[in-house]
């Protein structure tokens, strides 16, 4: 596997933005550990292995567990899941995956018994990030497993 396009190949500027946008919704005040559990499970839907070494590790750096981040493509399957981490994770795969035939008026039913609409707003920003993300490292080729937390 080799890279396509290196980070000194990027136009300047990109990253920054990138970061920025990343910086914002880490300040908007969500669980980190639930932007984690979501960003996973975007990368997995968008099969973005640089991002799920990524997330993965940045999950279990906020306390997350191995158990719950390998088993999150089976959610729905699953006991140890809250209602308020089902309500998000059906939101992200919806917002990702975005079929031109379905009608998406339902996407924020569940979430609005866990969160406000400003909160909703961050929720929404935060899957298409992931999805920026996912597809920028998947175009780069960005070669995964060597992802330490703190790195960026």
């Amino acid at each position: 596997m080799m890279e396509k396009i290196s980070y000194n190949e990027l136009p300047d500027g990109l990253m920054q933005v990138m970061r920025q946008v990343e910086a914002y919704i880490n300040g908007s005040g969500l669980d980190r550990k639930l932007l984690e559990l979501l960003r996973m499970r975007v990368s997995q839907i968008n099969s973005c292995a640089y991002c799920m070494d990524m997330h993965y590790k940045e999950a279990i750096h906020a306390g997350e567990t191995p158990l719950r981040l390998i088993s999150v493509s089976a959610w729905r399957e699953t006991p140890y899941y809250s209602p308020k981490e089902q309500a998000v994770l059906a939101f992200a795969e919806t917002l990702t995956r975005m079929r031109e035939e379905e009608h998406s008026d339902h996407i924020h039913e569940d979430l609005l018994k866990y969160f406000s609409k400003q909160e909703i707003a961050y929720l929404s920003l935060a899957v298409a990030q992931i999805n920026s993300w996912n597809r920028l490292m998947r175009s780069f080729g960005s070669v995964p497993g060597n992802y330490k937390v703190g790195q960026h």
